[in-house]
């Protein structure tokens, strides 16, 4: 059984809006920090953003700010990445990852778990 499944990936125009949800069958998230990553081909996996499990802290990579907004319900066991305003530059393969340490945490070697990953492609 997956640990994480992430959804929702698609192909949009410019100026778009997605929202990625992470499901976790095999994790329950609100013991984690949870994170989105994304990785576009021939760049390294990079760290979008994060949340502690109560959700009073968040991270986000600049680029993204102001334009992304991460949330979870440890209710449902479900994180969620809200994208609004994409760019070209955001297209990626986007993966959720838990970490189970205390600080969000932008390096992906701290992170857990991993889902297989949902293609965001902005294109028009």
């Amino acid at each position: 059984q997956a640990q994480l499944e992430e959804s929702g990936g698609d192909l949009v125009q410019p100026g778009g809006s997605l929202r990625l949800s992470c499901k976790a069958p095999g994790v329950t998230v609100s013991w984690y920090i949870m994170g989105w990553f994304r990785q576009a081909p021939g760049k390294e996996r990079e760290f979008v953003a994060g949340i502690s499990p109560s959700s009073d802290d968040v991270l986000y990579q600049d680029s993204v700010k102001g334009r992304f907004a991460i949330s979870r319900d440890n209710v449902e066991n479900v994180v969620y990445l809200e994208m609004n305003g994409l760019q070209r530059e955001d297209t990626a393969v986007y993966y959720c990852a838990a970490d189970q340490h205390y600080l969000i945490r932008t390096d992906p070697k701290w992170y857990k778990y991993w889902g297989q990953g949902t293609q965001v492609t902005v294109s028009s």
